[in-house]
């Protein structure tokens, strides 16, 4: 029987049943959209399944006998057995299936033509998590590149970005820091989902890939991930729960210092610190405004690895309290000023490379423009920042709103 919610609205979740449909879940029950897909590949990883926690690759071979011929693996592996940047993966072969697995975080970090050949149509299966500097979109870019020159076309298979569809925050990025974690004028946290953002790229970067997207059936632009009533499966090592999630679009800012963002902890990217800082000062010294709709809670953690390992880090756990209010961008940015004017002899930024990028700072990279770094070193207000990036926030808006699929 049917459970309505007090307003009258279908409560699907408790009813089990997932209120929406991912592409793959679309193509599985309509097979036709396939139909002139002709030979396939599929770029995926252990994220990619469906409701029942099936994989994507086996899904897609019973699917369609004998036309699933290749498959790819973007960064940390097919397997997610990698954790650091820069830490290649190499080519193997399923398993199971026993047809190639080809790593596009190898080599040149995109496809070669050979590789695509046993395919017509590339299908694409995977979880983003709505951040600019999240690799898997600009490995779905380099695809499509590929692809066009290769005469191949490319489908993705549209899943939720787990932080909504209706956010934006962040400054665009500046051509010249154009990179692996940021190939195109984009704002840190876009509000997009990965089909949404690929048909941005195609057009406005001009790759002329046949590209199409299956979109979800049931998603609401407003809504986070627990509200789609789908399984979260971590889409890569350190993003463990849609938590981490909310807090990446900040907090992965910290990649690009000497403090740890978590990293050999069982909360990455939440906790955050090293051994010189001390919480209270650090709250006190925060511009006002900036920790709304979250609560920052002192705590100490030994890193088992990565930066500070085996060291007791004094630092916090960020809470998020209210999601419509939270900004993690402004946080992160109000945390690094305060570290700035607290620390100028322990805090650091690191050194190159960061994501084969060499000749720049690994912040710069980050946050796709060495002006805000600048800002935050000269003491700017993170809230004077934020107006300075308006106009080109709406224009990006605007622009956005042509490739919007929901």
């Amino acid at each position: 029987m049917r459970k309505e919610t007090s307003r009258g609205e279908t409560n699907f979740t408790a009813m089990g049943i997932p209120p929406v449909l991912t592409g793959l879940e679309r193509v599985l029950r309509e097979p036709d959209l396939l139909a002139r897909g002709g030979r396939l590949g599929l770029v995926y990883n252990q994220s990619s399944v469906d409701t029942l926690f099936s994989p994507a690759a086996e899904l897609i071979d019973k699917a369609f006998p004998g036309r699933l011929r290749v498959l790819f693996g973007p960064q940390h592996g097919v397997a997610m057995t990698e954790q650091d940047n820069m830490k290649e993966t190499p080519h193997t072969i399923h398993p199971s299936l026993g047809i190639p697995v080809y790593s596009l975080y190898a080599e040149a970090r995109k496809p070669s033509q050979d590789m695509l050949g046993p395919a017509d149509t590339v299908l694409v299966d995977l979880q983003d998590v709505g951040t600019r500097v999240y690799t898997f979109a600009t490995t779905v870019l380099h695809l499509m590149e590929v692809a066009a020159d290769a005469g191949k076309a490319v489908c993705v298979l549209d899943r939720p970005n787990p932080i909504n569809g209706r956010d934006v925050e962040g400054n665009l990025l500046n051509p010249d820091y154009s990179s692996f974690v940021g190939p195109y004028p984009i704002p840190m946290r876009h509000g997009m989902t990965m089909g949404e953002l690929m048909l941005l790229y195609n057009d406005l970067l001009q790759i002329g890939c046949r590209l199409t997207v299956v979109p979800m059936a049931g998603w609401q632009r407003g809504w986070y991930f627990e509200e789609t009533g789908l399984p979260w499966v971590l889409p890569s090592p350190n993003m463990p729960l849609v938590e981490t999630g909310v807090v990446y679009p900040g907090q992965v800012i910290l990649e690009g210092t000497n403090l740890s963002e978590g990293r050999g902890t069982t909360r990455p990217f939440e906790l955050f610190g090293a051994p010189y800082l001390e919480p209270e000062a650090v709250t006190a010294t925060m511009e006002a405004g900036v920790l709304e709709g979250s609560i920052l809670r002192d705590t100490f953690f030994r890193p088992a690895f990565n930066k500070w390992a085996d060291s007791v880090c004094r630092g916090f756990q960020i809470h998020v309290t209210d999601r419509r209010l939270y900004r993690p961008y402004r946080l992160t940015l109000g945390l690094l000023s305060a570290l700035l004017k607290l620390y100028p002899d322990d805090f650091r930024w690191s050194d190159p490379p960061y994501e084969y990028v060499y000749d720049k700072l690994p912040v710069d990279v980050i946050l796709g423009d060495a002006a805000v770094r600048t800002d935050l070193e000269q003491g700017r207000s993170i809230a004077d920042m934020e107006r300075q990036w308006q106009t080109e926030l709406g224009e990006f808006e605007e622009v956005r709103s042509r490739f919007l699929l929901y």
